[in-house]
């Protein structure tokens, strides 16, 4: 059987109100690309990731503009303890005095002691792209940190949200179902999607390796997890609301395959990182060409150069783990 045939289906009434949902563009890198949502229900709130701590400013103009005051908002959940996602959590919870956070068992240790992620991304980025970047990453104070094991279900004013764990991108990613839209915020589990690539066919997407934990059949069965609660649509970290689910579902599953392919491929060559590099903007062009997209080659890299920069070094961290 394949992915979308093997997904055991979980019934749930057709409800179709995706009122209450607000995208915020969080300015993370560039416009349009990194995104934070606000629902609102019954004159309460939450977060659904947040970026970092320059985009705290945004997310609590977010509330106002939207009828709530920072004592309004009940809950920060954050899909994994990537910076980009949940980078600005400490500040913006010493923002909002009743809310608490809502993280994924892997995740929450990192975040009330943020010690080894500023580390590791420090050794990556340097100190300098750090500061330009992520800012201060503050603590979450433990006692405003709730753990969501698999299945971990809350309120929103009597909205349901439920927290899956769904790895593949990250050991310690969970994705946030709302039952009312029946809507799932993914993170960054059903991939990149961004506005600027959409086509006359649709959107454009890709899923992402990006270092260290890809793991590619937990991904898939993480996405097929998504579609057996029949969705009518995915709002994404990168970037906002997609519809046309099963179709993008099956280019997610094709492209992981081939991106693993293509590593495999270039895993004996010296110059394996260019070789990935180079792969993964051949497979992205076709694709979105294929896709209709409406920018030329140029600008389609210019827009993806990051994540494919990500990409290969994902797939390396996957082939070396994958050799161990």
């Amino acid at each position: 059987m394949g992915w979308l045939e093997s997904a055991a289906v979980v019934d749930s009434p057709p409800r179709m109100d995706t009122s209450g949902i607000h995208l915020i563009d969080t300015a993370f890198q560039r416009d349009h690309f990194d995104a934070a949502y606000l629902l609102v229900e019954q004159g309460r709130g939450a977060f659904v990731d947040c970026g970092t701590q320059f985009a705290v400013p945004r997310l609590l103009q977010a509330a106002q503009a939207n009828g709530l005051a920072a004592e309004d908002i009940d809950w920060l959940l954050v899909t994994h303890a990537h910076l980009d996602h949940a980078g600005g959590a400490g500040a913006l919870l010493q923002a909002l005095p009743n809310a608490r956070l809502v993280a994924h068992p892997r995740a929450a240790q990192h975040l009330i002691d943020p010690t080894k992620l500023i580390a590791g991304a420090t050794a990556v980025y340097g100190e300098a792209e750090m500061a330009r970047s992520y800012g201060h990453i503050l603590p979450v104070p433990e006692h405003r940190v709730v753990v969501a094991e698999d299945g971990h279900t809350l309120e929103l004013a009597g909205r349901r949200l439920q927290c899956i764990d769904t790895p593949g991108h990250a050991r310690h990613h969970f994705c946030v179902w709302d039952e009312q839209s029946r809507s799932w915020f993914t993170g960054d589990t059903f991939g990149l999607s961004y506005r600027e690539l959409d086509g006359p066919q649709g959107p454009f997407i890709l899923p992402t390796s990006s270092p260290v934990q890809f793991e590619p059949e937990a991904l898939k069965t993480s996405i097929a997890r998504l579609l057996a609660y029949r969705p009518t649509a995915m709002y994404l970290t990168h970037y906002g609301r997609v519809t046309d689910v099963d179709r993008l579902a099956a280019e997610l599953f094709e492209q992981i395959d081939a991106m693993c392919a293509l590593a495999r491929q270039c895993d004996e060559r010296a110059d394996r990182h260019r070789c990935l590099v180079a792969a993964l903007t051949a497979l992205y062009l076709e694709r979105a060409r294929a896709q209709r997209c409406p920018l030329d080659d140029e600008a389609i890299i210019g827009v993806l150069a990051m994540d494919i920069e990500l990409n290969a070094q994902g797939l390396a961290c996957w082939l070396d783990r994958d050799r161990r």
